[in-house]
């Protein structure tokens, strides 16, 4: 009986340790997955999913340019982070503080502006369930 309750509770650790992956983006982001999920409600007609994502920025790091492709709702839980949408000035967030980014919109500046410690956020976005990425890169146009 013992034996099996070990077993059970390794797989269940090694099924967390699956959904909660991290992956560093080129720019020296840090992304961690924390939860995917179908939901029952759609978004624009379409079935849809949600992903709870962790973003760490080290001092001075940004994030590249990208667009999601469904709403998201961030929650800066660590340090400052700066923010440009679309056309609109940047404005820097503090702990505690929470920002929305409609669908589709340009995520220009992702940046820790500080010298000096971390900046964690947790953002939520809904999106299509087929959707292939959650953070599309904008490519340049030249």
């Amino acid at each position: 009986m013992n034996r099996s309750l070990l077993v059970l509770v390794i797989g269940i650790a090694l099924g967390a340790a699956g959904m909660a992956f991290a992956c560093a983006h080129e720019d020296g982001e840090s992304v961690r997955v924390i939860s995917t999920n179908d939901i029952k409600e759609k978004l624009d007609g379409k079935e849809t999913k949600v992903t709870v994502v962790e973003v760490t920025l080290k001092p001075g790091q940004s994030g590249m340019p990208h667009r999601h492709p469904g709403p998201g709702f961030v929650y800066v839980l660590e340090g400052k982070y700066e923010l440009g949408i679309d056309d609109q000035p940047t404005k820097v967030f503090k702990a505690g503080e929470t920002f929305y980014e409609s669908t589709g919109c340009l995520h220009r500046v992702s940046k820790n502006p500080a010298t000096k410690g971390i900046t964690r956020l947790i953002a939520v976005v809904l999106h299509p369930r087929d959707a292939k990425e959650i953070a599309i890169p904008e490519h340049k146009v030249e």
